[in-house]
């Protein structure tokens, strides 16, 4: 029953806690997430003139957009992204390709409805059409060639011109505050790699000294095998020397009793004499 109930549980918050998949986004522990946006209902968004089919949601003070059918934040000098408008916020570790094409001034021109002196009748798309629209109207782009963003008498900046505003805007990105405050610890590291290198040489030291102990038995073998091969032939050779002086010793005693025995026996002349008697 407990197996049962903890399955359940893990369900329930699967389904209210879905985690999308996100290729791409580099998703860190020591980084924070930002803080939830609240929607009493799903968010409406108007599409940037001059850009690729960026929209971004104009009623609240953060700047949330979609592109490619992904939601993006900027936060804290960070890029962040999701699936969903109001969770599953990842973290993403560069500058998306579409923000340098948005104008900066984007709110003034939306509040005043006016686009680089031109009256600008932006339209409100409510979040499910664009959900169901936006690859088509990417694909042909419906914005710019029929609607031009809304924007009466407009004619689309040439493409120079719209290369020289990126580079301008990215120079001014780079320059915030926020920006370049995480830009700080990316700067320490090429200090910081001695630090990091010292601890991967050890180990390497650490290998190599059991193995300069392991040589040192087959140096001490060599020096002790001739001294087994010399001590053995003596041991050896000296088996034969008492050998041979026991023989010589039982030779002796031998020619010993042989001369008492010649001695106390009498001559065979003597016998004869005796005999002749």
């Amino acid at each position: 029953m407990k197996k049962l109930l903890l399955g359940t549980i893990f369900l329930a918050m699967a389904i209210v806690f879905p985690v999308p998949a996100m290729a791409g986004v580099d998703i860190s522990v020591g980084i924070s997430l930002p803080p939830p946006i609240v929607f009493e209902a799903p968010p409406d968004v108007i599409v940037l003139p001059d850009t690729n089919d960026v929209y971004v949601v104009p009623d609240i003070d953060v700047d949330m957009f979609f592109w490619d059918g992904w939601w993006w934040r900027l936060w804290e000098g960070r890029w962040y992204r999701s699936h969903y408008y109001n969770r599953g916020w990842g973290y993403y570790n560069r500058v998306p390709s579409f923000y340098f094409n948005v104008d900066p001034g984007w709110r003034g021109y939306y509040r005043d409805h006016n686009w680089y002196g031109h009256q600008w009748n932006y339209e409100r798309i409510p979040q499910r059409r664009l959900q169901q629209n936006w690859r088509s109207w990417n694909s042909n782009r419906h914005w710019e060639r029929q609607g031009t963003w809304g924007v009466q008498g407009y004619q689309p900046r040439p493409q120079p011109q719209r290369q020289e505003l990126r580079q301008q805007r990215q120079q001014q990105y780079q320059q915030r505050p926020e920006v370049q405050k995480q830009r700080q610890p990316q700067v320490q590291q090429p200090g910081q790699q001695p630090q990091v290198r010292q601890p991967r040489q050890q180990p390497q030291e650490k290998v190599q000294q059991p193995q300069r102990q392991e040589q040192k038995p087959q140096v001490r073998q060599p020096r002790q095998q001739p001294q087994e091969k010399v001590q053995q032939p003596q041991r050896q050779g000296q088996k034969p020397q008492v050998q041979q002086q026991k023989q010589h010793s039982k030779e002796k005693a031998q020619q010993q009793q042989k001369g008492k025995s010649e001695k106390g026996k009498p001559e065979k002349g003597g016998e004869e004499k005796q005999d002749r008697k």
